[in-house]
């Protein structure tokens, strides 16, 4: 392991000691995978061909509901809620 130290106001050091039970070390290291996640994903280069074969797939499979209508069920929906 390595260490990374890192400033936090006086403000929110005192609430930070209010909530002894929370591991700060923990809750800071989890944050800073989510984030390291999030960039990494950020960066991915998407292949055009994985995408149009995606679509394809997507569409090979899509088949319509005959008599069935997504307004008329959304509005069915929403009346019901009144």
């Amino acid at each position: 392991m390595e260490v990374v130290s890192i400033k936090v106001d006086r403000e929110l050091k005192e609430k930070m000691k209010r909530f002894s039970n929370v591991n700060w070390s923990e809750t800071i290291r989890q944050a800073i995978r989510r984030a390291v996640a999030e960039e990494e994903l950020k960066g991915r280069r998407v292949d055009p061909e994985e995408v149009r074969e995606a679509v394809r797939l997507t569409d090979s499979v899509r088949r319509s509901a005959e008599g069935w209508s997504s307004t008329e069920e959304i509005r069915k929906w929403r009346e019901a809620r009144r």
